[in-house]
């Protein structure tokens, strides 16, 4: 990818942010990045398609790859806690005016302007369920953890822990630092009363 259109990606990013996907024309973005609107559609076809790029560029949910039958659970909490932080970081760090709620309207948005979007998601959710609920089942066949567990639901509940990360941010205005010390400790909780 090239400077120029990363610049434009950033830039964008920080529009949609803080004006909505409905709120930011090309004229607002050409403005913002000091280019004219012929420069901008060299790069996107239309404002579509750079809300586009924004999402896949800072939208990216955590994609953690483990060896699901010798990974301890253990270990592999600390790996998704510490790729979480990575990414919180990577969608916060550009914008100067954090204002988390800004973060819910851009997923809004998402839903509605980027087909596809939610039946992505979707997707990563139940594939990382599936995940999850296979390390748990390795976890449990090395008498690392209880064998007493409905694996299901406590993959469900892992997602649900790291899920409640959005509202730490959102509704208690904590920063990433104190939600993802929350997180770590909320994991890290559960996984002392499943361990033998």
């Amino acid at each position: 990818m090239n400077s120029s259109r990363d610049y434009i990606i950033d830039k964008a990013y920080e529009l949609f942010l803080q004006k909505s996907y409905e709120g930011v024309s090309i004229s607002d973005i050409s403005e913002a990045v000091g280019m004219t609107k012929g420069a901008l559609y060299h790069h996107f076809t239309n404002k579509e398609d750079l809300f586009k790029a924004v999402i896949d560029k800072y939208l990216v949910f955590p994609d953690v790859r483990v060896d699901v039958e010798n990974t301890p659970l253990y270990r592999f909490n600390e790996i998704v806690v510490d790729e979480i932080h990575r990414m919180l970081r990577n969608m916060f760090a550009p914008n100067v005016t954090f204002i988390p709620i800004h973060y819910i309207t851009m997923i809004s948005d998402a839903l509605r302007h980027y087909p596809g979007f939610k039946e992505d998601k979707e997707r990563y959710i139940e594939e990382k369920a599936s995940v999850i609920r296979q390390i748990i089942e390795s976890a449990v066949n090395r008498k690392e953890i209880r064998s007493d567990v409905n694996t299901e639901t406590l993959a469900r509940l892992y997602l649900s822990i790291a899920m409640g990360l959005a509202g730490n941010l959102i509704i208690k205005n904590y920063s990433v630092d104190e939600s993802i010390a929350l997180l770590r400790e909320q994991i890290n909780q559960i996984y002392q009363l499943l361990k033998v």
